[in-house]
């Protein structure tokens, strides 16, 4: 079938295809503005860390030690004490206005009890609205607290110390109980949620694009009546098919290259993989976003109604990705859903590639199954497109 094939028929569609679409003001905006657009709002806006968090310092003590853990805070660049309640009232309408993301209530007898020995208590009031952000926030002011309490029993050992060698006399050796936890974070030393989304950014633009454009450019043809033109004409449903995928697919590898090189230099992510993988896996990744557009083509009758069902199938592709949930953490008939959701393994790939470092050997498994899936969809898409044409 294929030595049937007329490529010089084939490169014409191309060039025809290229030109409509250049010269189409619709289609040239959804191919050059939104990938741009798109990498450099995401990758701004949609950070998880948290930096200069606002909260709020309601002394009810007044101590000396009370004073002493405010510095833990405020020393800190992750919080930034923005207001001092008096009452527990001003510190809830703080947190009902939004002022503040936190407020920490040292209760009454903070000092008295830390100079007793006993357990002295800090009280923390969230905004829970937020509830990633809130965990986060947590997570530091409990750090905060540690922190100045391992100080304080730091300085009580010393103090015990000093105490015990002059009574004696002589120092006295003292074999304090200690454990020694250390930390070392792979793949994203400081933790930072760009390297994370930054790379599932490029993923959702590609897939999104890509699919858009396959169907909007065959629903054109219908839609202006130049399709029953082309079936008149000695080109084959398969080199009609191949002309009209093409140049999508090469506006799809070039948006990966130039997405890839805006990451690295703009949002300094680190890639530590191999750029023969990422090209061999956006290949078959393509395979299937060509494939689905050219199904929504078959289906559609109006440009409206593809771009319509290209976002009815991507935005369920994208929750179900794991670009922002965890797939683990989803009901198990979910994630067995996600298994046939080509964006998963796609999502998988290229932050593997960015920040593990991964070649073939350690993602052949994604791409095999992305190349199962896209062999199957274009099949299927094939079929129903010789179908229509027929």
């Amino acid at each position: 079938m294929m030595m049937n094939l007329n490529w010089r028929r084939i490169r014409e569609i191309v060039r025809k295809e290229f030109r409509q679409v250049l010269r189409d003001p619709r289609m040239r905006t959804v191919l050059i503005l939104p990938p741009i657009v798109q990498s450099i709002i995401f990758g701004y806006a949609v950070n998880m860390d948290v930096e200069h968090a606002r909260i709020a310092w309601l002394d009810s003590d007044r101590s000396v030690q009370s004073r002493d853990l405010r510095t833990s805070f405020s020393g800190s660049t992750t919080f930034e004490i923005t207001r001092t309640p008096d009452t527990d009232t001003e510190a809830g309408e703080l947190l009902d206005r939004d002022e503040v993301m936190a407020v920490v209530q040292v209760l009454p007898g903070f000092g008295r009890d830390i100079l007793r020995g006993e357990t002295a208590s800090v009280q923390l009031l969230l905004d829970g609205a937020n509830s990633n952000t809130a965990s986060m926030v947590r997570e530091y002011a409990r750090r905060a607290v540690a922190m100045y309490s391992d100080r304080l029993r730091e300085q009580q050992r010393n103090q015990n110390a000093l105490a015990r060698t002059q009574g004696r006399g002589a120092p006295i050796p003292m074999q304090l109980p200690s454990i020694d936890v250390r930390t070392r974070v792979w793949f994203n030393e400081n933790l930072v949620s760009r390297n994370y989304f930054v790379p599932g950014v490029v993923v959702n633009i590609i897939a999104l694009v890509t699919l858009m454009l396959t169907a909007l450019a065959i629903v054109r043809e219908k839609e202006i009546g130049t399709m029953e033109q082309l079936i008149v004409t000695p080109i084959q449903p398969l080199e009609l098919m191949l002309g009209k995928t093409i140049p999508f697919a090469l506006a799809g590898l070039i948006q990966m290259v130039a997405l890839t090189v805006l990451a690295r230099t703009l949002f300094h992510v680190p890639f530590r993989g191999s750029e023969w993988a990422l090209l061999v896996s956006t290949i078959l990744f393509l395979l299937t976003t060509l494939g689905i557009g050219l199904y929504i083509s078959t289906v559609s009758r109006t440009q409206q109604q593809a771009m319509m069902a290209s976002f009815f199938f991507f935005f369920p592709a994208l929750l179900l990705s794991g670009f922002a949930f965890p797939i683990a953490s989803m009901p198990e008939p979910v994630q067995w859903v996600t298994y046939l959701n080509p964006v998963r393994y796609f999502m998988e790939i290229v932050r593997g590639i960015f920040l593990k470092g991964l070649s073939f050997g350690g993602l052949w498994p994604q791409m095999l199954s992305m190349a199962a899936l896209g062999v199957s969809v274009i099949f299927i898409s094939t079929r129903r497109f010789h179908k229509r044409l027929d």
